[in-house]
């Protein structure tokens, strides 16, 4: 299982319109082969930070997803990222 987690920074103005751009590609990476969970969401404390959390079933399944990469206009609104790409071995319930 591959997990995609870590926060982006948009300008706080237009974060609200960026989540409401990225609603289609959401909709998208769920209905996706091997996409297990799919989120991109406001943080309640940081008006400028958008928290981002992806599920995948294998590496095959998130490249095929991905494609291309992200669009230019989605690209050029970020100001800066931290996220990260974790490959899980092991799941236990809690």
């Amino acid at each position: 299982m591959i997990i995609i987690a870590g926060k982006l920074w948009v300008d706080a103005a237009d974060r609200e319109a960026y989540l409401a751009g990225c609603s289609e590609v959401v909709e998208q990476a769920r209905a996706a082969v091997g996409c297990l969970d799919f989120a991109l969401s406001a943080d309640l404390i940081e008006p400028d930070r958008i928290n981002v959390y992806e599920r995948w079933e294998s590496d095959e399944a998130l490249a095929r997803f991905r494609g291309a990469g992200m669009e230019a206009e989605h690209a050029a609104q970020i100001r800066d990222a931290e996220v990260s790409r974790y490959g899980i071995s092991d799941i236990e319930a809690p």
